[in-house]
């Protein structure tokens, strides 16, 4: 059964790579969705498919990739769009 999450990424989540790592992890786990930087210095993502590898992507969320600090993760639970691919905004 598909899932969709939304999640915002507060922290030095900017110019880290952290949206790179989340999409790669995303695509190796079959998760659709994007990831895209807000002005004010967050990071939003939008995570869709099955519920254990749209989990495992969460974990991987809360702790970004090495150069990335997450000081607060918050999500929450949407309906699924049904997206297809994980793209970089």
């Amino acid at each position: 059964m598909a899932v969709r999450r939304r999640v915002i990424a507060y922290g030095q989540v900017h110019g880290v790579g952290f949206r790179a790592s989340v999409a790669r992890a995303a695509r190796q786990r079959g998760v659709a969705g994007w990831a895209r930087n807000r002005a004010d210095g967050t990071v939003e993502i939008v995570l869709e498919g099955d519920e254990e590898p749209v989990e495992s992507v969460l974990r991987f969320c809360r702790e970004g990739p090495r150069a990335a600090t997450v000081t607060r993760f918050e999500t929450s639970t949407e309906e699924p769009e049904g997206l297809i691919g994980f793209e970089i905004r």
